[in-house]
């Protein structure tokens, strides 16, 4: 795995890299994406490449726009379905000003912020996502549609799942980019897929959900099919999430969620994060379900969880906690979605969880019942609370969070509630197709 400046340089003489990739993301998670010719990689290593912020959605004011992206050689990858011959590869960066100090507004800076804070208690971070997302039909001229590619179902095979030969070329180049995969398998909807990767520091595995998605979508459309992680593209059936399994490593390698002589195997640090997690969860939705979209998944009746609880035995649960112990242990948080800006996200349930530790944030009790055959009355006498049911409530919840505001900074925070008010008051505005199908030929 390249390391250093050197093996990059190396890399590229070895495998005939022509130009390569530059990348970073705003704070809605779009990738920024600019190719430069091989032999200048040298002096962008310590130059930085140069690039104007104020054309940047939420970075910077015109009279502050210079900016540089200062190339991380850790993420330097070369993508496997561009020529052998002359090939291209892609390297993310960290956003600077002119002056070389970083940009607060950059989500990369925001997440390594927070890593910074779980150093100082002692701690690192590790972080394993399952995305999940679709694979459909193009039109005659190459546009997106919602046409199924298959009818299949959970861990379906050929001919039901006529998508795999797609998935396997996905599998292929995540592989070659340096991904482990533990899993890849047909999800419970039609058309809809699951690619797990090994679990890994927080900061790399930002990365690699950028990476991912990036490989994901250009494999589809090379293959003729077009891949989304739109959260809840069908009505009727399961949307796609982003299941985040997340654990605190100590600074002599142990698992600080591990306890063996607790019941469970939970230790009190475990269960302090959860409680931060369940505090903190509504006032960050908004960045972990960032769509209007994503509150057509967050509903009952399709596994999506949405009730604030916490269980070591079921999967009705916001949060739960899997078999596994030891190193194993972890903290699945199951309502991210795989839009989400993963570097903000990662950083606030980071920053969430360490709250939970350092005030001793108790979560309460673990439910063992199905908490989605529950009544609302069951649910209020136990003190159940649920997640925003939609981004408006969502955005208004994000907003009073002085936590929020602190795991993000200013900047960050401002930006993306303006960012994300402007889109619930386009949609707002808008006159959908139920409404037609609803009420127009009746009044």
């Amino acid at each position: 795995m390249v390391q250093s400046k050197e093996d990059v340089l190396k890399a590229i003489a070895e495998n005939d890299v022509k130009f390569i990739r530059t990348q970073f993301t705003d704070i809605l998670g779009m990738i920024k994406s600019w190719a430069i010719p091989a032999e200048n990689l040298e002096d962008a290593f310590e130059e930085g490449v140069m690039f104007d912020g104020s054309s940047i959605d939420g970075f910077t004011r015109i009279e502050e726009s210079d900016m540089k992206l200062m190339l991380d050689p850790t993420t330097f990858r070369i993508l496997p379905w561009r020529p052998s011959e002359g090939a291209v590869a892609r390297i993310i960066g960290d956003v600077q000003l002119s002056d070389g100090t970083p940009f607060v507004g950059d989500p990369r800076y925001v997440l390594k912020s927070a890593i910074a804070e779980a150093e100082e208690m002692g701690y690192t971070m590790n972080m394993g996502p399952e995305l999940e997302f679709f694979l459909f039909k193009l039109d005659e001229h190459g546009n997106p549609t919602t046409e199924l590619t298959d009818t299949g179902g959970y861990f379906d095979f050929a001919p039901l799942d006529k998508a795999q030969d797609v998935r396997r070329e996905i599998d292929y180049a995540l592989e070659h980019m340096g991904f482990k995969l533990e899993a890849s398998h047909h999800e419970v909807a039609p058309s809809q897929h699951e690619i797990d990767f090994r679990f890994g520091d927080v900061l790399g595995t930002a990365d690699n959900v950028v990476t991912f998605r990036y490989v994901v979508r250009s494999i589809a459309y090379h293959k003729g099919y077009y891949a989304t992680f739109m959260p809840k593209p069908i009505f009727g059936v399961n949307g796609s999430g982003m299941h985040s399994n997340q654990s605190l490593m100590t600074v002599n390698g142990e698992n600080a969620f591990y306890d063996p002589n607790a019941s469970n195997g939970l230790s009190e640090t475990a269960k302090y994060y959860i409680g931060g997690l369940l505090n903190h969860i509504k006032e960050f939705t908004a960045l972990t379900n960032p769509l209007v979209n994503s509150y057509k998944r967050l509903v009952p009746g399709y596994e999506a969880p949405i009730y604030l609880t916490w269980s070591d035995s079921n999967r009705s649960s916001l949060i739960r906690i899997p078999a596994a112990r030891g190193k194993g242990t972890r903290v699945e948080l199951r309502c991210p979605d795989p839009t989400c800006n993963p570097y903000l996200a990662f950083a606030v349930m980071l920053r969430a969880g360490l709250d939970g530790i350092k005030n001793k944030i108790d979560p309460g009790e673990s439910i063992t019942r199905n908490v989605f055959e529950l009544t609302e009355d069951d649910r209020t006498h136990m003190g159940i609370d649920a997640l925003p049911g939609s981004l408006k409530e969502a955005i208004d919840e994000m907003k009073q969070s002085e936590f929020v505001r602190y795991a993000l900074g200013d900047h960050v925070f401002e930006q993306y509630i303006t960012a994300k008010t402007a889109e619930w008051d386009n949609y707002k505005a808008c006159v959908h197709q139920w409404e037609l199908d609803a009420y127009l030929s009746i009044v």
